[in-house]
């Protein structure tokens, strides 16, 4: 790949490192997967481009990063001291008054990421009309300097009371802080979640601060080694959790926003995938060497929340509802009480399943698989591996022995154990939230997606299986359909049949302000940018809220509140129109729209001749086609029992089911 200019995306995982490499002009692209670099993530990233762009240019470069995510899940972020209101040192530590398993006598409140001794108080008060009752007194903010400087913090979170109404005496702390800690990164609460619920808002606060000097971190190494591959004045991207892009300049003033970074690609390739092929509502799983992440794609749109937990510490801000579960290609089998464990535990990337041939031993997903005759020992991640079928067979043997069973009937039993765990995932974005799963057609991806996507899809009784082009790499190319996004809010609380449109409407119209001019300083011009709104509505006494569209131009009061009450009746099975309904927030996200080209349909290969393989499908071993996907053009079909291969990933396909290309390349898998 010389001579070229190419849009770059790479999705860090916790076994492989995708990457995808688009020609940014005919739209052509290409994949590859390199192993991960745990200790250095960025490593993998800089490897994968030194070794397939040698002579190429980046024109654009997109990358989501579990980075801070994994900060936060390891316990591994900065020392941080949190600045709060005098007699409000207490929030944080003692949290909502929302018990996460209400009958569990064995639930615990989750373990926040400052302690009461690394929170400090300051004097102060704002009221809720955002007016100083009470003056700061910043001279009570040395106690804070010297325990920076004595104690070790690396970070400082600051979130003192209704800030968000009035952020003078925040900014006042930060002023007087950098002034004598330089160097030392300040987080507001303000910035980060100008909106109500002082523990939700210090929560995320504190997470911010947590995870920022991780982040930068990273980003400075990926900068550096990258930035001299970039055209003069471009700059590298990074995913966000609400499914947009932002450079990395901007991910270093926001690090929170790159926590879920890494799933939320697949979610924005699937919004591309139901508009090319018409299907608008898609249950979406990425199944990879570690996890397994299902996303929803409803009326052709990601299923989005406004507010998220990581290990149950609540974060105020816009992501794509992505679930997440231990389950992946590398995820380890063991025995535990009597019975077989599949996950969470993984082998990683180093070691790695036992037929790696890295020193893995214990039995994996992969390792049934190829003892299933489902993977090509000698094709596997496009022809760059070769597996050890000999060391699988032992490690699943060992398993099965203990259990009195063959090792072929072990590794059915693990693939088995694996798919019902990712069948429950599933319906808990779907049934558990009033959604019938047999509405949606199923789109798998990730390295090992395909290869169970049928097995789930009989578990859910889903008819339709659609199956991207490089599925392997799918999030990474999700990426790539990206636009830049911002997302703005404002607490706006009141009766809505009391508010005055146009006041609604200017508050909206300063929001958008606010977006165009951070979009600006991002090299967008005025006509490259847009933006959605939205409010956020409960009934009169509730306590959460529905987040409902509201239409640009003039706002249609009576039409909002509509859209409000048909939410609700679809969400909950009933509605109150006759009720009052509150608005407590507004939300505009401004978007600054990438330039990329179409999607072409990719090039097919000249015919192979046919091999065939015995694989087992359900316990009973079958005759099985062994195919290459690139050889076959739209609207050609492929009859079961068969196995597709390609470069980044393998497609099981069973006995009772075919296979036809469709628009774009895609394959749609259904049940003869």
């Amino acid at each position: 790949m010389t001579g070229r200019s190419y849009r770059v995306s790479a999705d860090i995982g916790g076994t492989f490192t995708d990457l995808v490499f688009q020609d940014a002009e005919t739209g052509v692209c290409e994949a590859f997967k390199v192993l991960s670099t745990p200790h250095n993530p960025a490593l993998a990233v800089i490897e994968g481009v030194e070794t397939h762009l040698s002579g190429g240019d980046i024109a654009f470069f997109v990358h989501g990063t579990t980075v801070g995510l994994n900060a936060v899940l390891t316990r591994r972020g900065a020392k941080v001291a949190l600045v709060t209101t005098r007699n409000y040192r207490d929030i944080y530590t003692i949290q909502g008054n929302d018990r996460g398993e209400i009958f569990s006598i064995h639930w615990r409140k989750p373990r926040p990421l400052v302690e009461i001794p690394d929170t400090y108080t300051v004097t102060e008060r704002v009221n809720a009309k955002g007016e100083i009752e009470t003056a700061l007194d910043v001279a009570e903010l040395d106690a804070v300097v010297e325990a920076v400087r004595t104690k070790g913090y690396e970070a400082v979170a600051v979130c003192l009371l209704f800030s968000f109404k009035n952020a003078a005496h925040e900014l006042a702390v930060e002023a007087y802080l950098k002034d004598r800690l330089p160097g030392i990164p300040v987080t507001l609460s303000h910035r980060v979640s100008p909106e109500w619920r002082e523990y939700a808002r210090t929560s995320t606060t504190a997470m911010d601060a947590y995870a920022a000097p991780v982040v930068r971190r990273y980003l400075d190494t990926l900068v550096a080694q990258l930035s001299s591959r970039l055209p003069e004045g471009r700059q590298l991207h990074v995913m966000k959790s609400n499914g947009g892009a932002m450079t990395a300049a901007a991910a270093t003033d926001m690090p929170l926003q790159t926590l879920l970074s890494g799933p939320v690609g697949g979610a924005i390739g699937g919004q591309t995938l139901a508009a090319e092929i018409g299907k608008p509502n898609l249950i979406c799983v990425d199944m990879g060497g570690t996890s397994f992440d299902a996303s929803l794609i409803i009326d052709g749109k990601p299923s989005a929340s406004n507010e998220a937990e990581l290990e149950g510490l609540p974060i105020q801000m816009s992501v794509v509802d992505i679930h997440v579960i231990g389950a992946g290609g590398g995820s380890i089998a063991w025995e535990e009480a009597g019975a077989v464990r599949v996950g969470p535990k993984s082998a990683g990337s180093v070691p790695g399943p036992a037929c790696y041939g890295r020193g893995g031993t214990e039995p994996t997903v992969s390792d049934a698989n190829l003892v299933l005759g489902r993977l090509d020992s000698s094709n596997f991640a496009g022809g760059s591996m070769t597996l050890d079928k000999d060391k699988a067979r032992e490690a699943v043997g060992a398993l099965g022995a203990r259990f009195g069973l063959s090792t072929e009937a072990m590794a059915q039993g693990i693939i088995d154990i694996i798919n019902a765990k990712m069948a429950d995932a599933i319906r808990t974005i779907t049934i558990r939230r009033g959604i019938d799963p047999r509405d949606f057609a199923l789109v798998a991806f990730g390295g090992a997606g395909p290869a169970q996507a049928v097995a789930l899809a009989q578990q859910l009784d889903i008819r339709e299986v659609v199956i991207p082009v490089m599925p392997g790499a799918f999030s990474a190319w999700g990426m790539l359909q990206t636009d830049v996004r911002h997302d703005f809010k404002m607490t706006y609380y009141g009766f809505w049949h009391q508010i005055d449109g146009s006041d609604l409407a200017e508050k909206f119209s300063a929001l958008e302000a606010e977006g165009t001019g951070y979009l600006n300083r991002e090299g967008f011009a005025d006509a490259e940018i847009s933006f959605e709104r939205f409010a956020d509505f409960r009934y009169h006494g509730q306590e959460y809220v529905l987040t409902i569209p509201v239409p640009a131009g003039a706002i249609d009061m009576a039409a909002v509140r509509a859209s409000f009450d048909e939410a609700y009746e679809r969400q909950y099975g009933h509605s109150s129109p006759e009720a009052q309904v509150e608005v407590a927030n507004l939300r505009v996200a401004a978007l600054g729209t990438l330039t990329r080209p179409g999607i072409p349909d990719p090039a097919v290969r000249g015919r192979t001749a046919p091999r065939a393989r015995r694989v087992y499908f359900d316990g009973v071993e079958h005759d099985a086609a062994v195919l290459n996907r690139d050889e076959f053009a739209k609207g050609e079909a492929i009859e079961g029992p068969a196995i597709i291969e390609e470069a980044t990933a393998t497609t099981i396909l069973p006995p009772d089911w075919r296979a036809e290309v469709i628009t774009g390349g895609q394959l749609l898998l259904t049940r003869r």
